[in-house]
């Protein structure tokens, strides 16, 4: 299935308590599960006044009906054509 990466622009992101981050998360989680199966939420980084979420999902289309139904803005929407790390390098891994 397609990753994705999503840019959200919100102001303050970067300052957000724990239990601010929790509370969006559980909202994010439920609107996922309203949304079904083929969309799943990997991870998200915090910074600054953004945060870039890694989603997989066969469309741009279902990412943006998350960000309609969840109220988080989806201000860049990129699909990945690669994942690499340090461990790129080796040629065995």
């Amino acid at each position: 299935m397609p990753k994705f990466v999503i840019e959200r622009e919100i102001p303050g992101a970067g300052k957000m308590t724990p239990a601010e981050l929790q509370a969006a998360s559980k909202h994010s989680n439920d609107v996922l599960s309203s949304l079904g199966p083929d969309i799943q939420w990997d991870h998200s980084y915090v910074a600054g006044d953004k945060i870039y979420c890694i989603y997989s999902a066969p469309s741009e289309e279902l990412i943006r009906a998350h960000a309609k139904q969840s109220g988080f803005p989806a201000n860049k929407i990129t699909e990945l054509s690669a994942v690499i790390s340090p461990k790129t390098a080796d040629s065995n891994a």
